[in-house]
């Protein structure tokens, strides 16, 4: 994923016993910081209902911006600084450092089971990146042109305007071209259709699986080898290999950005991204989500960070490497931003089209939006392998973090001799349970699956979990003892700024987000003549109008209605 992971060059500190100097602590940090939510997705927008005026293209993230650093000063930082700082005092992964209170060792299986439900789906990603990065080395893009055996009579190419809808042009075209493409016809892209009736092959519901897709399986081993590989002597060698997939990423960024920048329309788009909405700001949600997506992109809450930090250095100054790190993770999202923003806002040029019709989020813009974009470049073969080997890199770096932080749980729990001596037969254990995990996610259904566990597995538990260890160690431990302890290990404690935020800031704004997870207006009993009480002021509505619940008035009629379960409800008459 473009932008989320923090990716510094660190030196490795450790267990691990190899000690290179450079800017902050050891390179394992690097990939204990995940990327976010689905790929290329540089600041994840609120999800909220489009307007008229809007196609399926997501939110601009500029109303999103200001909340997203708002929580990033008064609770990313200061919690990812309490995470680095427990994991290295204790030298102990997301199991063991609960010595500390023992009644709250739930917290580290919470971060167990959200690194396993992220580690299952995350590999199924970097093995469609990989299956995208194998089918860009053709001198034609297959998703560029509707020529193809699985298009359908709707695609309607930018390439190829003279076969839209292969032949069931109107006789006369109101307007130019792209007003043709995108009005007047129901256009659906060569990449979309390559996206969901080849890679995919998308059944129609989540419940019919349909076959397994062979090419997305074959990917998915080399992808899980590949980890394993990488992983086969722990940290000594993930902390090597992180040095090139975190650095290299910056490099394509780079090139991309400078590329994309060039490109007629990007000025349009980088405004698109930059331009605030500020009447979204006093939403609860869009707090709510720059929350969960704060801890997502710094990984709080996954147990990696405990679980890298215990290889460092007792002495190691990690009140510096978090407020490098935290700030260096989030500059990256911004900047991708713009990489990302400036092609769409090209291809929106290119179509005559509002920006808002060609952004996307989640997998809709890593693996539709984004690749047809790149068929507008020159020598988009080229382009096209450097963006999808960037998005593998960048993946792995995570995936070593996710697998690392299970394997360390397991070891530090079991602390036998054994296991100790056979590390590697566990790690291999826990790859092959995640692919075989994983196959599910590579049917025809395996994508619905794939959102369902991106959306729910680790979205404010994670801000639930941050949560909880903050106030176990703050109130239950103790803010003096847990002082005292940083500043024996740093030979300072933690400046004032963090003890305030650990203590009360941040507490007090996780606590306040609850209106974001609030229960809808039309919570309560589904009949009519359980609504008493506190429920009776409300009605629910019926499932099919999709209206919101309108207050019952006494002078107002009350139309029965039937809901889709057979109850009797009541309606208002002005519905």
């Amino acid at each position: 994923m473009v932008g989320k992971g923090a990716k510094a060059m660190l030196n490795l500190s450790s267990k691990s016993g190899v000690v290179p100097t450079t800017l902050v602590s050891s390179p394992q940090l690097m990939a204990s910081i995940p990327q976010p939510r689905m790929v290329l997705c540089p600041v994840r927008p609120p999800r909220r209902t489009r307007t008229s005026n809007e196609a399926t293209g997501a939110t601009r993230s500029s109303a999103f911006m200001f909340p997203y650093f708002i929580m990033l000063i008064f609770c990313g930082i200061p919690l990812f600084f309490m995470e680095l700082s427990f994991g290295q005092f204790a030298s102990q992964g997301c199991l063991g450092v609960w010595r500390i209170s023992p009644m709250f060792k739930g917290v580290g299986y919470g971060m167990m089971v959200v690194s396993t439900y992220i580690g299952i789906y995350y590999n199924v990603v970097i093995c469609i990146a990989f299956y995208y990065f194998f089918s860009s080395m053709t001198p034609v893009l297959p998703w560029a042109y509707c020529s193809n055996p699985w298009n359908t009579p709707d695609c309607a190419g930018v390439l190829d305007a003279s076969n839209i809808t292969n032949g069931s042009r109107p006789p006369a075209l109101p307007g130019n071209l792209s007003h043709a493409l995108n009005h007047t016809l129901q256009r659906t892209s060569p990449s979309e259709e390559y996206w969901r009736l080849y890679v995919l092959k998308l059944s129609d519901d989540i419940g019919n699986f349909g076959e397994v897709r062979l090419p997305l399986l074959g990917c998915l081993g080399v992808s899980w080898v590949v980890v394993f590989l990488c992983l086969i002597r722990g940290v000594k060698s993930s902390g090597k290999v992180v040095y090139f997939t975190a650095t290299f990423p910056y490099v394509v960024l780079t090139i991309l950005f400078i590329r994309g920048v060039t490109l007629e329309g990007a000025l349009t788009g980088i405004m698109y991204y930059l331009t605030p909405q500020w009447d979204k700001i006093l939403e609860a949600k869009v707090w709510g989500d720059a929350a969960s997506q704060i801890f997502y992109s710094l990984g709080c809450a996954w147990g990696g960070l405990i679980t890298m930090a215990s290889y460092n250095k007792f002495h190691n100054n990690c009140y510096r490497d978090s407020v490098i790190i935290s700030i260096t993770n989030c500059a990256t999202s911004v900047y991708a931003g713009f990489v990302i923003f400036s092609i769409l806002g090209f291809m929106a040029n290119h179509l005559g089209v509002d920006v808002s019709r060609v952004a996307d989020h989640g997998p809709g813009l890593a693996f539709v939006a984004y690749p047809e974009a790149l068929t507008l470049l020159p020598i988009s073969p080229l382009w096209s392998l450097l963006f999808f080997f960037m998005l593998i890199l960048l993946g792995l770096g995570t995936q070593f973090c996710l697998l690392e932080t299970l394997v360390t749980a397991i070891v530090d729990e079991v602390g036998n001799e054994w296991i100790l001596q056979k590390k590697t037969y566990v790690t291999l254990g826990v790859a092959v349970a995640g692919f075989l995990l994983g196959i599910p996610l590579t049917s025809q259904a395996g994508i619905y699956w794939l959102l369902l566990m991106d959306n729910y597995a680790a979205s404010f538990s994670l801000v639930v979990i941050s949560c909880i260890m903050c106030m176990s160690i703050m109130y239950i431990y103790g803010h003096h003892n847990y002082f005292q302890d940083i500043q024996m290990m740093l030979g300072f404690p933690p400046p004032l700024f963090f003890q305030i935020c650990w203590r009360f800031v941040s507490p007090a704004i996780i606590f306040r987000l609850k209106n974001a997870t609030k229960p809808s207006r039309d919570w309560g009993p589904a009949l009519l003549e359980h609504r008493t009480g506190r429920y009776a002021c409300t009605i629910p509505p019926s499932p099919e109008d999709g209206l919101e619940v309108q207050p019952l008035h006494p002078d107002k009629a009350q139309i029965p209605t039937v809901g889709s379960n057979g109850s009797s409800r009541l309606q208002d008459s002005r519905i």
